[in-house]
């Protein structure tokens, strides 16, 4: 089933509006960036201190669940009190835990600064602003959402690459230092330009009362389509996350330079900007829930090829393909939470979507590495990848059952309207 996404008599678009897209692009370039570059550190890591891969790769999911815990906290506070300071206060977080990185000597040292750039940087960078942008358009939600999550797509292909050329010019302890600085002197200005929407304004002043400015609520009650979203974002992640943290290893334990190896990931990302806007153009086309399936399909399909494709080419081929996938899954993700969900509980909502999916992202990170540290091969890495994604499917497939029949009447009204 979709929903009506806008029509000709929808209000003036906010010349603003596009301008937040642009702020938003450049944030996420910087958070998820500093996410994507965790594998590209993880062979030098493991090379420095002898460490596992199983341990070095456990430092992607501190910052994982430690975004999606606090990720709940800033969105409820967003809620309240808008998205600028709280987005000003990410960057800083985030520039000044990665730079800590670069005095790495212990564990205990590398999982704590993890810990705060997902915590206090990346989750309050994250979670308002998802929360922010889609609110600003009155028609091609979707599409916004799309561009401004390619953003997260381009750091994650840029900030590792330039990691690795770091890394091979210097050494791992300049990188970290170098990408540090950069995120405070490109994300504080950018910050400073964070708004509020208008329509999320009114619900800010409201508190917890729904405005009769705000937007009617979904067809479906949220207590109903919340665990849904989740649920399936958990899953999908678990599914995306193994080719992110463990490809460029897996693809230089057969011999391929470093640079090259890491080349592999540039790739995936770069296709993956151009997968995201596609995600969020779907989502405004055959409906968030229907696009999500599409993009999950090709997704699961795809990730269980990576230990068993040889050669740079068809690597690159494959890393293409599913950056486009896996990335429209992030703006499905986004998407739905935004056009299923009501403006008035935004952030708080999104804060729970991301939590379960940085629990899947952290998940799949360290699987990854613990199966391979176990079984000395990829291949079952991979395979539990890509059964996340067939559960995934098999969840999102009951939810738009579940949205064909009106929510199940509504629930029967047994449900609490939020």
């Amino acid at each position: 089933m979709t929903m009506p996404h806008g029509d000709a008599a929808a209000p003036r678009q906010d010349p603003y509006a596009w301008v937040m897209v642009a702020v938003a692009f450049g944030l996420q370039t910087l958070a998820f960036g500093g996410v994507g570059s965790v594998g590209v550190f993880l062979k030098p890591l493991t090379a420095e201190f002898g460490w596992s891969r199983g341990e070095v790769s456990a430092g992607y999911s501190a910052l994982a669940l430690s975004a999606a815990v606090f990720g709940i906290l800033w969105g409820w506070l967003a809620d309240r009190k808008g998205g600028r300071n709280i987005a000003l206060f990410g960057v800083l977080m985030m520039g000044i835990s990665f730079f800590a990185l670069s005095w790495t000597g212990s564990l205990w040292y590398y999982y704590l600064m993890y810990f705060a750039f997902g915590a206090l940087g990346n989750s309050a960078v994250g979670t308002p602003i998802y929360a922010t942008v889609g609110y600003w358009f009155t028609r091609n939600q979707g599409l916004a959402i799309g561009v401004m999550a390619a953003g997260g797509a381009f750091g994650q292909a840029v900030v590792p690459f330039a990691a690795r050329l770091l890394i091979s010019a210097w050494d791992w302890q300049t990188a970290y230092a170098t990408i540090g600085i950069g995120m405070l002197v490109i994300g504080i200005p950018l910050a400073l330009l964070v708004r509020d929407p208008p329509s999320r304004v009114i619900v800010t002043r409201a508190g917890d009362r729904p405005p009769p400015a705000a937007e009617p609520d979904p067809p479906a009650p949220p207590a109903l389509v919340l665990p849904f979203i989740s649920a399936a974002a958990f899953f999908c992640c678990i599914c995306m996350s193994v080719p992110i943290v463990h490809t460029v290893a897996l693809v230089s334990d057969r011999g391929v330079a470093p640079e090259a190896a890491a080349s592999v990931l540039l790739v995936l990302m770069i296709a993956g900007i151009g997968g995201r806007v596609l995600g969020g153009r779907l989502a405004d086309m055959v409906g968030p829930v229907n696009g999500w399936m599409l993009m999950s399909l090709g997704q699961t399909a795809l990730v269980f090829a990576f230990p068993f494709v040889d050669g740079l080419w068809a690597t690159w081929i494959l890393a293409a393909i599913f950056g486009v996938a896996y990335s429209g899954d992030m703006s499905s993700i986004l998407a739905t939470a935004r056009l299923r969900l009501p403006a008035r509980i935004a952030a708080r909502s999104l804060g729970i979507v991301v939590f379960f999916g940085w629990l899947g992202m952290g998940t799949g990170a360290w699987g990854g590495g613990a199966i391979f540290d176990f079984a000395g091969s990829y291949v079952w890495s991979y395979a539990v990848a890509a059964g996340g994604g067939i559960v995934n499917l098999l969840i999102l497939m009951a939810f738009r059952i579940v949205l064909a029949n009106g929510g199940f009447s509504r629930s029967s009204s047994l449900l609490v309207r939020q």
